[in-house]
């Protein structure tokens, strides 16, 4: 906060690091921003000046069976992928949390390595071990590899929640005479939902994203939205693309709206539960 008292040079650092951190976020945005006014554009090419405003190409994007069918590829492998990753990581996350075991620190980084590992790595190892069983074109080899590389998320943001987590509570159930699923339901899982659902829809991006392991693992009637995308930058760069980029950026924005409602009910049901 800008004190009264600071002096002529505190003030200049002040507002001169604020305006080099504007000017490094518009850097960064400006490309996004560029992008979406040109699927608006009546033109068939992706240069400005607009030639014009039109929905073309929105109309050409849903009434493609190319793009629909990319588009129906990713709402079925993104959600089966996610419930899979929030489950597992779910899991993993209680159970790194509560127990203590030598190598727990070992495994924890074995857990979280697909964020690090490079996804093309990952793409090659998942198609030669799916490849031999004949797995390597189908949804099931997708919807698992997209998972493994949601579940770190969910780890650690399930992990976060837990930190402040009050295992008194879970004591306290079962002296009630509750079983331990019904305390998991009733107790620890309404307390740790904003982890659960934050680690989930950075699962659902994740996968929602992807594109190199698709391109290793899905076949001709396996192609998602990103590999469309991808496919039609090499083969015909056309402004459909634009239109879907802007549509991935509006879910994007929808999707870190949700996180920060997620993060204030957290800090809100943290304070309700520590008073």
């Amino acid at each position: 906060m800008l004190s009264p008292y600071m002096s002529p040079v505190e003030r200049a650092w002040y507002y001169g690091l604020r305006l080099l951190c504007g000017l490094v976020l518009l850097f960064l945005v400006l490309p996004i921003l560029v992008i979406v006014p040109l699927s608006f554009n009546s033109g068939t090419f992706l240069i400005y000046p607009m030639q014009g405003f039109s929905l073309r190409w929105y109309e050409d994007f849903f009434g493609s069976a190319g793009w629909m069918r990319a588009l129906k590829n990713s709402m079925i492998i993104a959600p089966a992928a996610t419930v899979l990753a929030m489950v597992l990581g779910t899991l993993a996350a209680i159970g790194l949390t509560r127990a203590e075991f030598r190598g727990k620190a070992l495994l924890m980084s074995l857990l979280i390595s697909p964020m690090v590992v490079p996804v093309v790595i990952v793409g090659v190892a998942s198609y030669l071990f799916f490849a031999p069983l004949g797995l390597a074109n189908g949804y099931l080899s997708l919807i698992v590899v997209h998972a493994v590389l949601g579940v770190p998320f969910v780890i650690i943001t399930v992990s976060a929640t837990l930190q402040g987590f009050n295992y008194n509570l879970v004591r306290a159930a079962a002296s009630l005479g509750a079983s331990p699923i019904t305390a998991f339901r009733r107790v620890t899982l309404p307390l740790i939902a904003p982890g659960v659902i934050s680690g989930a829809l950075f699962a659902f991006a994740t996968s929602f994203d992807e594109v190199v392991v698709t391109l290793f693992l899905a076949g001709p009637e396996q192609v998602t939205l990103p590999r469309q995308m991808f496919s039609g930058i090499r083969e015909n760069l056309s402004p459909t693309i634009a239109a879907a980029a802007t549509l991935l950026i509006g879910f994007s924005v929808l999707l870190l709206l949700v996180l920060e409602w997620l993060r204030g009910r957290s800090e809100k049901l943290r304070t309700q539960v520590s008073e």
